[in-house]
């Protein structure tokens, strides 16, 4: 019995691996293939690319600089709720460079 599971493993794992093997080959026949467009940005591609990025002023994850303060942030990140967000911050008044903040953007400013 126990001679008859192990045959039984033994030919899946064989079948999973010619599986996996035909895979790693198609997947290397596509790396070869060119694209069709040239994998080029057209310069109305790069500029709205940029946008997104210049649109998107803060990340989830925000250090403090220098002169800022929650106010400022607030307005500069659209996110309200700074204080809520943060239990680590006691004093909304003492921030400083260096501290470490969750920010949520709200998009329906």
């Amino acid at each position: 019995m126990m001679s008859r599971s192990f045959n039984s493993l033994t030919a899946l794992a064989e079948a999973v691996s010619c599986y996996a093997a035909l895979l790693l080959a198609l997947m290397l026949v596509l790396s070869c293939c060119e694209s069709s467009d040239g994998g080029e940005f057209t310069a109305g591609e790069m500029a709205k690319t940029e946008r997104l990025f210049v649109e998107r002023p803060c990340d989830e994850i925000y250090v403090v600089r220098e002169g800022e303060t929650l106010h400022t942030i607030s307005e500069k990140c659209g996110d309200p709720f700074i204080v809520e967000e943060n239990p680590h911050i006691h004093d909304p008044d003492d921030v400083f460079p260096g501290l470490v903040i969750k920010i949520t953007p709200f998009n329906n400013r």
